[in-house]
């Protein structure tokens, strides 16, 4: 399976923030503020996951093409190396794109 199709958090980091979410939005007519305060929580956390792991996976398609351009001289195989890096990348722009 490749990277880009892999899920940006860990199932089990989905699960944990999923059940925080539910947890807050069903003690809203409880604790209003409360509520509203631990859902601004839950999402600024998804946000710097979401972030953290789009970054590492720039980072590693990046290494990806720039290492091979430092090790090939062989054009056939360069061209190669980038096709598969240009595929990677646009797999993971089209996928930002319908968040």
């Amino acid at each position: 399976m490749p990277e880009a199709t892999t899920p940006l958090l860990p199932h089990d980091e989905r699960d944990k923030l999923t059940e925080r979410l539910q947890h807050a939005v069903s003690g809203f007519v409880d604790a209003p503020r409360a509520s509203v305060e631990e859902v601004d929580r839950v999402v600024e956390e998804i946000t710097g996951r979401v972030t953290d792991s789009l970054t590492q996976r720039r980072r590693t398609l990046r290494r990806t093409w720039q290492s091979a351009e430092a090790e090939e001289s062989v054009a056939s195989t360069d061209t190669e190396q980038l096709r598969l890096a240009l595929r990677d990348y646009r797999e993971l722009a089209e996928r930002l794109l319908r968040i």
